[in-house]
């Protein structure tokens, strides 16, 4: 990736779908290669250092995630000097395509994972799946898969009917079923809320001695979105890098979430429908002791009010509130 600050630096944003495969060949093609891989599938890889990531990635999420409309995998490299493999789709695939399955085959024929001191897989939802899925081509890989499915076969998992449209594709033949194809890993590492039922399930799946699962309760249904604007995803992929990820980094890392709002509002919406005052005063009183928050004071408000007319127990009030940030979760 010796060109790797202008492939960085190029804006891809607001392309149509032909031109932005055409722009990111382009400059991917400067210090690397493209490969197109049947009609809604395309390989990119960046050469630069001895660390490979691997992501998987859909055109839509791309252009939704990215201001500048780059890979989220360009971001996570820029400042690391790792190289880049990007298995991009055309909407949600799961990668299930003899193609892809072609393509992973070459790469080990090859030995191009061989040529690397590490390598680390990424993808959430579909991509997860997919990271999880292939990561076996790479034996002694690092897998991060946020929210992953284990398998979409109905045979195993006709609970969950979120994605009723893919029943007639096959997740029984190669690279199959993602937990098993982790056996090879290193380590691997899933993200998912508990409070996300099918989420959850389908992490149970992953149960195994070298994945660790990794809770971010009441993060919902788009924790990659979450983290990248916390700024937590590329501590992740940094310290899987230095084989630093575990347990306590990552509950340290999501310590971010005390100061973000979409977090704690979701919170304080949880416990508030959970008709659980005291415990929701505890929160509004726990935000606006850190940081100016309109709407938790306009909550807690409320509370005291209620408590006032009808004798519902609350916390004792503070004798004052102290905002130290001026903005507004």
């Amino acid at each position: 990736m010796q060109d790797g600050p202008h492939i960085i630096q190029t804006s891809l944003a607001d392309l149509k779908k032909s031109e932005w495969i055409e722009q990111f060949s382009r400059v991917t093609d400067e210090a690397g290669y493209v490969q197109t891989l049947g009609k809604r599938h395309l390989a990119g890889f960046v050469d630069e250092g001895p660390t490979l990531l691997v992501t998987f990635e859909t055109i839509q999420g791309i252009q939704t995630l990215s201001e500048q409309g780059h890979p989220i995998g360009w971001d996570l490299v820029r400042a690391q000097g790792w190289s880049h493999l990007a298995i991009i789709s055309d909407g949600d695939t799961w990668f299930r395509d003899a193609r892809i399955y072609g393509y992973f085959d070459r790469l080990i024929d090859d030995g191009f994972f061989e040529d690397f001191e590490k390598v680390i897989f990424y993808g959430t939802g579909p991509c997860g799946y997919a990271a999880a899925a292939y990561s076996v081509a790479a034996p002694g890989a690092s897998v991060l898969a946020i929210q992953p499915q284990a398998t979409l076969d109905a045979g195993m998992t006709e609970w969950d009917d979120r994605f009723t449209h893919m029943r007639r594709t096959s997740f029984t033949d190669r690279y199959g079923y993602a937990p098993d194809m982790l056996d090879a890993a290193a380590e691997a590492f899933v993200i998912y809320d508990p409070n996300q039922d099918l989420d959850a399930m389908h992490a149970a799946l992953f149960t195994r001695s070298n994945v660790t699962k990794l809770r971010c309760r009441n993060l919902g249904e788009a924790i990659q979105s979450h983290m990248l604007q916390m700024g937590v995803l590329p501590d992740l992929i940094n310290a899987m890098g230095q084989g630093a990820l575990n347990e306590v980094y990552f509950g340290k890392a999501m310590r971010a979430r005390r100061g973000y709002g979409p977090y704690l509002r979701r919170l304080m919406s949880i416990v508030d429908n959970a008709e659980r005052p005291y415990l929701t005063a505890m929160v509004c009183e726990n935000v606006l002791s850190r940081m100016h928050g309109p709407r938790f004071r306009k909550k807690l408000t409320e509370l005291r009010a209620l408590s006032a007319r009808d004798g519902t127990k609350l916390p004792p009030a503070p004798k004052t509130d102290a905002e130290t940030d001026e903005s507004d979760p």
